[in-house]
């Protein structure tokens, strides 16, 4: 079984939803981060860096990185199709995009949520904040133009790139999302109303 330590509306949202959709059997364990449960001995056991989500794999071994879970994921449970066969040129490109969300959207919407961790001057968090934000929307607008036909990124079938392009979006103004992103837009909603996804979809994040 696997265990994943999570929190509302945090990255783990994209790994809940890779394990539903891949059919695997796991429990999930909420860690209260507005509480700091995350900052305590007994999570820094779990994940010296203190931060969610970790995945706590059937053999007892446990891994971060909720992109790092995905690519896991899809492989452990290949049956699931939700990533191109390890090797194939589709394969690369699924991981690309991957990683490209992971180190640029992922990375970027920290800098505009948690600001102050990223300047020792007080008075410079909202330089920080707008600063990620339009980097943010730029790498948005990459994905945007990359969509092909869709509704999904690479066409009919729904990947983990989609998945945790929906737990990404979650995140952003919808009006904007909408309005300069449309076809991107549509995946998210393509990938929100999936019936595995919708239920978490509604416990992780405001909306419906």
């Amino acid at each position: 079984m696997y265990r994943l330590y999570g929190s509302a509306g945090s990255g783990s949202a994209a790994v809940e939803a890779a394990l539903a959709e891949s059919g695997a059997n796991y429990v999930t364990v909420t860690v209260n981060t507005g509480e700091g449960e995350h900052l305590a001995a007994e999570f820094a056991a779990v994940n010296p860096r203190r931060q969610v989500p970790a995945l706590e794999l059937p053999d007892g071994s446990v891994m971060t990185e909720s992109a790092a879970m995905m690519l896991h994921l899809a492989d452990a449970f290949s049956a699931a199709g939700l990533a191109p066969p390890p090797g194939s040129s589709a394969r690369a490109q699924h991981d690309r995009w991957l990683l490209f969300m992971a180190v640029n959207i992922y990375e970027g919407e920290l800098r505009r949520f948690y600001s102050d961790r990223y300047t020792d001057d007080a008075g410079g968090t909202k330089a920080v904040e707008s600063n990620a934000y339009a980097y943010v929307q730029r790498h948005y607008a990459m994905i945007e133009d990359a969509i092909g036909a869709g509704p999904f990124l690479f066409g009919a079938q729904p990947s983990m790139a989609d998945i945790y392009l929906w737990n990404l979006a979650s995140w952003m103004d919808r009006a904007w999302l909408s309005a300069a992103c449309p076809k991107l837009s549509r995946l998210v909603a393509a990938v929100r109303e999936r019936p595995l996804v919708a239920p978490i979809h509604n416990a992780h994040f405001d909306e419906a």
